[in-house]
């Protein structure tokens, strides 16, 4: 009697789902914010990250710009991984493991999208626990290297006075810095140079503007150190 042929079996093991979970955080109204969008009608929170799953032989990075551009209208220049998450903590879509991305936008950049909106990081809405877990992650990151690279200038648009650019390292920090001692500590860092330009603020002094221009230079810092620069 001749035999069947053997039917493979399908694999019970079920396949690991993976979101790629995008944190814009840009200066507003004197804050840190975070770009959220509206969750589908019915969800647990009203609120979620830009998150998606990555597209066949899509790079996280290309998946990040991708998500962020759809609210945006635009890519964001900077991106950075964050870390993945795993644990339990739920996701609004239900994944598995989510690939954290901090991304960077100046102040005048605004979101497309209808359904988006800026909150500042110490009043967010409910968001879904990995979400999160997420944000405080990308949000120290950010602190984390904010005196080792030039991340600041990310926050900031092609053009700023110095005013601007303390405004900015302040909230990254978290603290105020002695303008004196802020000043000093950018010259030393050949980081930025002046422009011929001039910005009018209130009754004052115009103030001049400069621009991120990093020169070469032995013994300069890629970044900024304010350890003892507090007000």
């Amino acid at each position: 009697m001749r035999e069947r042929p053997a039917v493979p079996m399908k694999s019970a093991v079920r396949r690991t789902t993976l979101a790629v979970d995008v944190v814009v955080l840009s200066p507003r109204a004197e804050a840190l914010a975070v770009l959220l969008v509206r969750a589908p009608a019915g969800a647990r929170e009203r609120w979620t990250l830009p998150w998606d799953a990555p597209q066949a032989d899509e790079g996280l990075e290309d998946a990040a710009a991708r998500i962020a551009e759809a609210v945006l209208g635009e890519a964001p220049a900077f991106f950075e991984q964050v870390g993945a998450f795993s644990d339990a903590k739920r996701h609004p879509g239900d994944a598995d493991v989510s690939i954290g991305i901090v991304a960077l936008v100046p102040a005048g950049v605004e979101a497309s999208s209808p359904d988006s909106g800026w909150f500042p990081l110490d009043g967010l809405p409910p968001l879904a626990p990995r979400h999160r877990a997420v944000v405080e992650r990308a949000a120290a990151v950010a602190r984390q290297r904010v005196d080792q690279s030039p991340l600041a200038f990310r926050l900031l648009p092609p053009t700023f006075t110095l005013t601007d650019l303390q405004s900015v390292y302040e909230l990254l920090l978290g603290r105020r810095l002695h303008k004196a001692s802020f000043r000093r500590a950018l010259q030393a860092s050949y980081l930025v140079e002046p422009t011929d330009e001039w910005r009018s603020e209130g009754r004052g002094r115009p103030a001049q503007l400069f621009r991120f221009a990093p020169r070469k230079r032995r013994g300069a810092r890629r970044g900024v150190r304010f350890d003892l620069f507090t007000e």
